[in-house]
């Protein structure tokens, strides 16, 4: 049985707590790219291995999610999120004082292990902390501030920290959050769990890694390196993988993923918006601070506040949230959020070949008020419109869609704007080794290794990471204005929000 938060204040310190488990994935996110360039000139990393680095994170997190938003609901969602928390941290360490390319693909790893553990169980609690529809969906739209006040903190203490210290440090400050929510998430955390206590199918578990990082491999491949006889044989896996996947969660008494969920539009289409917006959003998202960095100029620390009105923006969308809902509806609401998104976007490319820095800002802040109203509403549908018994698989669900958008979106958008720049960097015939090499790997590798030495082949270079930067930034508008029609049309719009019970799908 689930142990009941007992009173108002006890509910809103473990949303609290909760909270900060999500702040930290976010911070662990967006000071990676902040720390990309310093980390490719420490450990020598080529454009291939950054791509790694970047989204294996992504990659474990979404292979796993599903199964262990299951155990959550199995074992108790409070102890998977503490035993998940003490890894996380451990992780970090690890990551912080990696010597290799190599290791540092570990450590980020390992971190997506334990990430797809907390994930599942702090949305799970929140789901039976807040019985109230209306106090579950204010608490969500804190949970998801959480997040994007990460993608705010994140840059400024990791800009600070690059300032003075070795990029290993933004991995570092994970431990002392880490330490803060093992010590009050003891006394704080109701626990919960499904009362049935499930059986977990391995063989679905299985089948259900083996679906996505497959096909996410290949895409990664075909894009970043060319076609091969890797990319269909581990495209026919995925599929092959799936195809029995989904057949055998239908035969399953338990199965690792509730189909008969998708049956329900606010469901579904929340499902499909939220990963389509995220794989456009964040594979974006990702070269921005390099952008940032190695066009503009600017330091960590000047990146960061530059990106920090965004995520202002997307945090403060808690404001208008409730409104929204009242005059719009549901699905209207995240079509309308997705669609001003989409409108940032457009104008970001714009934005990128223009001088000065002022509207780069405009374009992201839009882009973040847009995205907060989106997946903030996109993320209660799911929670919502799951059965309370089934919280963990529910919004096992949710993350997995978010995280295999964040794979999916590093992957191919990030390798599709390698692609376009090197493109169009001019002939290197006549430039000399090492320079070459490293300006054709990436735009950090080559301004590591060119520096002042040919500023007339790194502003080349610079236009060429820009072009690329445009033409992806009208692809992932393009798409998220896609993900707008998807929830217009199919995600129900009521004035006051329908819960719809799960028994009135059969």
């Amino acid at each position: 049985m689930s142990t009941k938060v007992g009173g108002s204040a006890r509910q809103w310190l473990a949303l609290a707590v909760l909270t900060l488990t999500v702040l930290i994935l976010a911070v662990d996110g967006t000071v990676l790219a902040l720390a990309v360039p310093a980390l490719t000139a420490d450990l020598a990393a080529s454009a291939t291995q950054i791509l790694w680095i970047g989204d294996i994170y992504s990659f474990a997190i979404a292979g796993l999610l599903v199964t262990m938003g299951n155990v959550a609901d199995r074992i108790g969602r409070k102890k998977l999120l503490l035993i998940g928390s003490l890894g996380f941290g451990l992780a970090s360490v690890m990551a912080a004082f990696s010597t290799s390319p190599e290791m540092l693909i570990a450590a980020r790893a390992l971190l997506g292990f334990f990430g797809a553990t907390l994930m599942p169980s702090t949305l799970a609690i929140v789901r039976n902390v807040f019985e109230v529809p209306a106090q579950r969906t204010r608490a969500i739209a804190i949970w998801s501030a959480g997040a994007t006040a990460g993608a705010a903190i994140g840059p400024l203490v990791g800009g600070l920290l690059l300032e003075h210290f070795s990029w290993g440090s933004v991995f570092l400050i994970n431990v002392p959050v880490v330490v803060l929510i093992l010590a009050t998430g003891i006394f704080l955390l109701p626990e919960s769990y499904n009362p049935s206590r499930p059986r977990i199918d391995v063989l679905s578990s299985i089948l259900s890694i083996t679906t996505i990082v497959p096909v996410v491999y290949a895409l990664k491949h075909l894009v970043g390196t060319g076609f091969d006889w890797t990319v269909p044989v581990t495209i026919i896996i995925g599929v092959a993988s799936g195809w029995i996947f989904v057949r055998r969660q239908r035969r399953l008494t338990t199965p690792l993923i509730d189909l008969e969920l998708f049956r329900i539009p606010a469901f579904a289409g929340a499902v499909g918006a939220n990963g389509l917006s995220i794989f456009a959003f964040v594979g974006l998202l990702f070269f921005l601070s390099q952008y940032l960095q190695l066009v503009r100029g600017l330091s960590p620390l000047q990146a960061g506040l530059a990106e920090l009105p965004s995520a202002v923006a997307s945090a403060a969308v808690i404001l208008i949230i409730t409104a929204s809902l009242r005059w719009f509806g549901l699905g209207r609401s995240i079509g309308i959020g997705l669609f001003i998104a989409a409108l940032g976007l457009g104008f970001l490319a714009v934005a990128e070949g223009l001088p000065g820095l002022i509207w780069v800002i405009v374009a992201l802040t839009v882009v973040g008020l847009g995205a907060g109203l989106a997946m903030t509403l996109s993320v209660d549908a799911v929670v919502s419109a799951a059965p309370k018994a089934r919280a963990g698989a529910a919004s096992s669900i949710s993350e997995t869609a978010y995280e295999l958008g964040v794979a999916m979106g590093i992957a191919v958008l990030g390798s599709l704007h390698t692609a376009l720049y090197r493109a169009n960097l001019p002939s290197l015939e006549g430039v000399a080794e090492p320079a070459a090499s490293a300006i054709h790997q990436s735009l950090a590798t080559g301004s590591a290794v060119v520096g002042t030495s040919n500023p007339d082949l790194l502003t080349a270079a610079q236009h060429a990471f820009t072009a690329g930067m445009q033409v992806t930034s009208i692809i992932a508008a393009v798409l998220l204005a896609l993900s707008a029609v998807i929830a217009w049309r199919v995600i129900p719009s009521e004035r006051m929000l329908k819960r719809v019970p799960v028994d009135d799908v059969h």
